[in-house]
This record gives C-alpha cells, sequence and structure tokens, in this order.
C-alpha cells in the first residue's frame, strides 16, 4: 500500500515522503492518525498544494516539543505507591501515572502515550530513569523515585 506521509514517523519516512507499508499498518494506524493520505494523483496534487502549510505545522509541532524539553530537562517526580516493607508494590506504576506525576509536578502537559517503559512498569520502590518521547526527533529521560505511601 502506497502512502504519503503528511508528518515525519519514526522509523519511516519524512514529511511528504512517499512509502510503501503493509496494508494494515496504513488502514488501521497512519490513515485514521492522521499521519499519511493514500498516494492518489488526487491526494499528491492536493499535498503539494498544501505543503508549506504542513510543512509549517510540523515546525510548530517540533518547536512546541522543544519548549517542553527544556522543562524537563534534569527532571525528577517522586510518585508514592502501596509496598510492602521490602520495597515490591503491590500494584505497579506505569505510564499514566507517570504523565499524571510529570504533569501535575512540573506543570508540563505529557501524554500517557508519549512515556516510553521498554521493560514494563515498576514494580519496586527506588530511582528509575524513564524515555519520554515527545516528538519523532525530540526525547529525553526523566528520573522517576517511587516511595512507599506513607498511610
Amino acid at each position: 500500500m502506497q502512502l504519503i506521509l503528511l508528518q515525519k514517523v519514526t522509523n519511516l519516512g519524512g514529511l511528504g515522503d512517499k512509502v510503501d507499508v503493509k496494508p494494515g499498518y496504513g488502514r488501521n494506524y497512519l490513515v485514521p492518525q492522521g499521519k499519511a493520505v493514500p498516494a492518489t494523483a488526487a491526494n499528491l496534487a492536493e499535498f503539494e498544494a498544501k505543503r508549506a502549510e504542513y510543512e509549517a505545522k510540523a515546525q510548530a509541532n517540533l518547536e512546541a516539543a522543544n519548549g517542553r524539553l527544556v522543562k524537563l530537562a534534569d527532571a525528577s517526580v517522586s510518585i508514592a505507591a502501596n509496598a510492602s516493607p521490602e520495597g515490591k508494590l503491590y500494584g505497579s506504576v506505569g505510564p499514566r501515572e507517570i504523565a499524571d506525576a510529570l504533569t501535575k509536578q512540573l506543570g508540563v502537559t505529557v501524554n500517557k502515550s508519549e512515556v516510553v517503559m521498554g521493560e514494563g512498569p515498576l514494580r519496586n520502590t527506588g530511582e528509575f530513569e524513564v524515555v519520554v518521547h515527545l516528538h519523532a526527533d525530540v526525547e529525553t529521560t526523566v528520573k522517576v523515585v517511587v516511595v512507599p505511601d506513607a498511610a
């Protein structure tokens, strides 16, 4: 399936690239998310007419991500969780809790989909490094401190 990318997609291509992808990936993810359109003659002509608009939007998204990156540089958040005396959590700390903590404690809006936890949710107390992927070109690490709940 051939598509025209409307924004940069990690490991696929940049704005305006014509790419071949598997039909399911294009039909179920790229097109509904607004990241691509089918590569038809009409869509190609429409894209070329609006190329400057798409490039300006992409630049604005990159600048917004860089602005959030400055606020998240060397950031640290603390999350209280219900834990056993040995430090093992009774639940886990996942991307949603980390995104909420970043938003509340630092005042930087972070979506749960931007928090990348390669080894899965945190299940112990302690300090952890978590990657926050703000844009296809912008990512940073944030220190997350999981402490036992005081209650």
